[in-house]
C-alpha cells in the first residue's frame, strides 16, 4: 500500500529574532503540548547563553553545530527474498537537518543536571565542536551504513 501523492512540505515562516527558518523549525521541535512561546523563550535564551559563554554569534553556532550532526548516509531496512539487508542510503536535505534536530533534542534532554536552556547551549556548543551525544550519534549512523555497504546494491 502506498500513496497516490506525496502531501506537499508545508513552508515554515522564519523566526522573529534572527529571521531564520532553521531556528524557527527548531523552536517547533523544541515545542511541546503546543506551548510556542514557551519553547521560543528556551531556544533564545539558550542562544543568548552560548553567545556568553563562546564570545560567537548564538546563530553562528548554532548553524555550525545543525551542519556538524547532519548525517551524509543512513542504513533503510530492505526486504529481499526472506531476509532484510540494512541498505545504505543518502540523506535527503530535509531528513538531514530533521534528524540533526532530534539528535540534538535528545542528547540535551538526555544531559544531567540544570535547566533544559542550559542543557541546550552545552549541546549546541558541543555540537559545534564536533563533541557531545549528538556527534556521536552521527558517527554511528556512518558507521552502520559503511559496515552495510556490501548491501548498497540493493537500493530502495
Amino acid at each position: 500500500m502506498s500513496r497516490r501523492n506525496k502531501p506537499e512540505r508545508v513552508e515554515t515562516p522564519p523566526d522573529v529574532r534572527y529571521n531564520s527558518v532553521q531556528v524557527q523549525d527548531f523552536i517547533n521541535r523544541v515545542m511541546k503540548n503546543g506551548k510556542k512561546s514557551l519553547a521560543t523563550r528556551l531556544v533564545y535564551d539558550a542562544l543568548d547563553l552560548i553567545e556568553e559563554r563562546t564570545n560567537r554569534p548564538g546563530l553562528e553556532v548554532f548553524e555550525q553545530a545543525i551542519k556538524n550532526v547532519q548525517p551524509v548516509m543512513e542504513v533503510k531496512p530492505r526486504r529481499v527474498g526472506g531476509a532484510t539487508y540494512q541498505v545504505p542510503m543518502e540523506v535527503p536535505p530535509y531528513r538531514r537537518f530533521a534528524l540533526a534536530t532530534r539528535w540534538l533534542l535528545a542528547a540535551a534532554r538526555s544531559r544531567s543536571g540544570k535547566s533544559f536552556t542550559e542543557k541546550l547551549a552545552a549541546e549546541l556548543i558541543d555540537a559545534a565542536n564536533n563533541t557531545g551525544a549528538a556527534i556521536r550519534k552521527r558517527e554511528e549512523t556512518h558507521k552502520m551504513a559503511e559496515a552495510n555497504r556490501a548491501f548498497s546494491h540493493y537500493r530502495v
